[in-house]
């Protein structure tokens, strides 16, 4: 059996989240090692890109965050095997990428800094992406993001709402996804109701 290690920082959320529910679903055994972020400039020394996530399987170290998810939501039958679903699926996990690159260079800044850069990214990025998020839910049929079943677009989405809403990025609504994208919310709920991923939190 492969030996599985998913090193990621000791929260629920960011980049290593969706692959950590994708395991936990398809009861894939991996051990979960987690360390907190006064850590991270010691844990990024042995990392191949000086960024996690990072996966190793057995003996080899893998980075990039959406090969990650789609290495394990394969494992898991989480990530379409018809060509187009696949490519539906990798575009919304690359586009949060995007917005989630946005959100990182805010990183850093105080005061008025941070909370000007903050509105920005809410008036900019995120009111684009929410809104193109849930146009692709809705030609989708509006319950899933591919594939017409849960799959990694749908985890990736789930995280993602649940960071902006969260409460813990200063100067950013927690209300901003019912405001903007009112779907997507209604997406995060249904997500958030399968069994395995309540088991998943109710176990953290």
């Amino acid at each position: 059996m492969t030996d599985l290690v998913l090193t990621y920082f000791d929260f629920d959320g960011g980049r290593g989240e969706p692959a950590r529910l994708a395991m936990h679903i398809g009861n894939i055994e991996f051990t979960d090692k987690r360390f907190p972020m006064a850590e991270f400039e010691e844990v990024r020394k042995g990392t191949p890109l000086g960024q996690v996530p990072t996966l190793l399987v057995d003996e080899r170290q893998v980075t990039q965050g959406n090969a990650i998810n789609r290495y394990v939501g394969k494992l898991a039958g989480l990530y379409p095997e018809d060509a187009y679903q696949a490519l539906l699926c990798d575009e919304v996990m690359e586009g949060i990428d995007d917005l989630l690159n946005s959100l990182v260079r805010t990183f850093g800044l105080e005061g008025e800094a941070l909370k000007e850069a903050r509105e920005a990214f809410v008036a900019g990025p995120v009111v684009r992406y929410l809104a193109w998020l849930e146009k692709n839910l809705a030609q989708s049929g509006g319950e899933f993001f591919a594939d017409g079943r849960l799959t990694l677009a749908d985890l990736k989405v789930f995280v993602l709402v649940s960071s902006l809403g969260g409460g813990q990025l200063e100067h950013i609504p927690v209300d901003v996804v019912d405001t903007i994208a009112p779907a997507l919310s209604e997406h995060h709920q249904r997500i958030g109701q399968t069994a395995a991923i309540t088991d998943y939190y109710a176990g953290r």
